[in-house]
């Protein structure tokens, strides 16, 4: 018998987004703009196969991080994700302040994100300048509010949709890229490699397989969430895995100097299928850019919801509409979302995302640990095996990956939740 699941946050009637849409989710989260470019960065540091060789070592290390959101995702019949994890092995003050951290990295993120897409096809639009970006970003966070205010349902087909789109220009460059190798594929020899080069091309790969821990994060609005978080958790890193592998093999037999290329897939695009497959795939930046926006804004509110739906209320955040989305939430992050799209440069505003990241790597593997040596929610001792690869893979990413910056941004945060904490009141 499966084990009993936390307090939903929806009745099972009300829940809309079915297994395919929570893959989507997943593969949307993974599959962001960073592949476009990453390609190059990795084969500076492991050129020729060792590009490749790093995506496939470094995307299997993953799995065991995968496998223990999967374990708790299926556990914790709500919304949150390392959230509700947190409360059910630590308690009330753990849950809120990592809640608050990876909601403050994510609204961060997202007006980046906006931004840069913003920056990125404003000329096209006739809106020339800081301004004309600026009234366009404004303008695309309010639409993806409204979007999203308008129901999970319609999100879901949204986000769904993206997806789709996005990979079907990288489809189309693997079709390419098979059919002009034939039976016989390129393969570019591989160098000799330091530990320290292996490291930093696995870091930076590490970055580009960020995503697939959003899935648990809307846990209280898929049916049979049970079976369908571990499935889509899981499924959208090894599907990421097979695609990245794939993709800088491509690039990598199509281009000798491919870790000079500003923008390697488009580049190798251009080899494999002439200058209209490569012009499909740049735009199939800007498409995967508009994905990882509507994600960002269909789940940033949900760590702000979950981490005052616990036993502290703060503001009626935690409220739910019919329609499954926390429209309070929605509201504070549309408005700082709003601000800081409106603030200038925002090339810093990914400055939590490594710290933030380790919280909720490290806080799943602790809770995994803890929950499994308690033997609570249908956990044994052995299921904390997967929490040591799931540490060792957060605490890298910051020992080698956060700046000073960020260490003073997470401080900043900290603070920040303390006081919202104070501020918040225990539930009756």
């Amino acid at each position: 018998m499966p084990p009993p699941l936390a307090a939903s946050t929806a009745s099972s009637q009300e829940r809309t987004v079915g297994p395919f849409q929570l893959l989507a989710l997943g593969v949307n989260g993974i599959v962001g703009v960073g592949i476009f470019f990453a390609p190059a960065e990795v084969a500076a540091h492991a050129p020729g196969m060792g590009a490749v060789l790093a995506f496939a070592l470094t995307g299997l290390s993953l799995i065991p991080v995968a496998l223990a959101f999967a374990v708790l995702g299926r556990r914790f019949d709500a919304d949150g994700g390392p959230v509700v994890f947190a409360r059910a092995a630590f308690g009330e003050r753990v849950a809120f302040l990592v809640g608050w951290v990876a909601y403050v990295s994510a609204f961060l993120s997202t007006s980046a994100v906006v931004a840069g897409l913003s920056q990125a096809v404003a000329p096209s639009l006739g809106l020339e300048g800081p301004v004309g970006q600026r009234v366009l970003a404004s303008a695309l966070v309010t639409a993806l509010a409204a979007i999203v205010a308008s129901g999970i349902r319609v999100s879901a087909r949204t986000w769904t949709a993206l997806t789709v789109l996005k990979l079907l220009p990288l489809a189309a460059l693997l079709i390419a890229f098979a059919v002009a190798t034939g039976t016989g594929p390129v393969v570019a020899p591989t160098t000799g490699l330091s530990d320290g080069a292996w490291l930093r091309a696995g870091l930076t790969v590490m970055f580009a397989y960020q995503g697939f821990e959003i899935v648990p994060v809307i846990a209280g609005q898929v049916r049979s969430s049970e079976r369908s978080v571990p499935m889509a958790t899981v499924g959208s890193l090894l599907g990421a895995v097979v695609l990245y592998v794939a993709l800088v093999w491509a690039c990598v037999a199509a281009l000798p100097e491919l870790a000079s290329s500003a923008a390697p897939l488009a580049s190798a695009a251009g080899v494999w299928g002439g200058t209209g497959l490569a012009r499909v795939v740049t735009a199939g930046t800007s498409v995967s850019a508009l994905g990882i926006c509507v994600g960002m804004m269909v789940t940033t509110p949900r760590y702000l919801s979950a981490l005052a739906s616990g036993g502290r209320s703060l503001l009626g955040l935690e409220g739910m509409s019919p329609r499954g989305v926390p429209l309070r939430a929605l509201a504070v992050t549309w408005g700082a979302v709003l601000l800081f799209v409106n603030l200038g440069n925002l090339s810093e505003l990914f400055a939590l995302s490594s710290i933030a990241v380790l919280m909720q790597y490290g806080v799943t593997a602790a809770a995994l640990a803890w929950l499994s040596f308690k033997r609570q929610r249908g956990l044994r001792p052995v299921h904390a095996v997967l929490a040591v690869p799931t540490l060792g893979l957060g605490l890298t990413l910051v020992a080698f990956g956060a700046s000073l910056r960020e260490a003073a941004t997470t401080g900043v945060a900290v603070v920040a939740g303390l006081v919202l904490l104070g501020l918040s009141r225990p539930r009756a």
